[in-house]
């Protein structure tokens, strides 16, 4: 299933993830940053209707200095954020980094805009490495706060979410290491549940992976 799911990726098609039991039990519509369009994301707030993001690996963000979402609060002198912080249920402390839109964006919410703000968002951190001064250029293409929000990944030995689980997919599919991800919701207001995400994708044709199965691959990839 996991060789399904990386050739569907590498064909801009979307892949269902579903993390674990007894962690957030959440279903998240999966696709390659770099393939994005304003298509695929009207697909997603329709059909998955969480929050969309995208994500990035940690030594993309390190290279950027793009910090946490809580290392910002922490550090702030805002006096509410003394009383607001914390870690969340399910996990360690969330992925959330900053949001941003491109500089070419009006609003930046519309399909055409968020699809445009995350494909070159990809494109950018694929060619991070080699910029002289990658803080300058980020700040001449994109300005913060916007509406695609990033999420920084961690090293799945750290952190096992959808944020590292998607991100390793892609980077197991030799493509840009950043994937746009959306929580799949039921029409009870709830999480759609794992089974009724397993039918979904069964009867519209799509792959459905569970973590595990992404990380025993993983595993065996960096070994």
């Amino acid at each position: 299933m996991i060789r399904k799911a990386i050739e569907a990726l590498k064909k801009g098609e979307p892949v269902l993830v579903f993390d674990a039991e007894g962690r957030e039990e959440e279903t998240d519509i999966v696709f390659a940053s770099q393939f994005i369009t304003h298509e695929k994301i009207r697909f997603m707030r329709k059909e998955g209707g969480g929050l969309i993001c995208t994500t990035l690996p940690k030594y993309k963000a390190e290279i950027l200095h793009l910090p946490y979402l809580h290392e910002i609060f922490q550090r702030s002198d805002f006096e509410i954020f003394r009383y607001i912080g914390g870690k969340v249920k399910y996990d360690s402390l969330p992925a959330f980094s900053i949001t941003i839109n491109h500089a070419d964006n009006y609003t930046g919410i519309s399909d055409m805009e968020r699809a445009k703000t995350i494909k070159e968002f990809a494109e950018f951190i694929s060619d991070v490495e080699k910029m002289k001064n990658p803080m300058e250029e980020f700040g001449k293409e994109f300005i913060t706060p916007g509406h695609v929000h990033l999420l920084i990944s961690s090293s799945l030995e750290r952190r096992k979410g959808h944020t590292e689980l998607s991100t390793a997919l892609v980077e197991l599919a030799g493509l840009i290491p950043s994937a746009t991800i959306v929580e799949m919701l039921g029409d009870d207001g709830k999480s759609l549940s794992k089974e009724n995400a397993k039918r979904y994708a069964e009867s519209h044709g799509m792959v459905f992976l569970e973590g595990k199965e992404i990380i025993e691959e993983w595993k065996k990839w960096s070994e």
